[in-house]
């Protein structure tokens, strides 16, 4: 620790970091909870066939 506390303000920050993190997930875990009792997301429509997707790559 040094003589002008920086120690102290070290301490101070993990501690409010480790409850952050804890919230955290504490939070995503009732997240997922929530998700898995509501069933299987779904999932996004994919592109048509032949419809464009990205970037072409013929030049033009």
């Amino acid at each position: 620790m040094n003589r002008d506390g920086m120690g102290t303000k070290d301490e101070e920050r993990a501690a409010r970091l480790k409850a952050a993190l804890r919230d955290n997930l504490r939070r995503r875990k009732a997240q997922a909870r929530s998700r898995a009792e509501d069933g299987p997301a779904e999932s996004p429509p994919e592109p048509a066939p032949g419809s464009p997707s990205g970037p072409r790559t013929d030049g033009t």
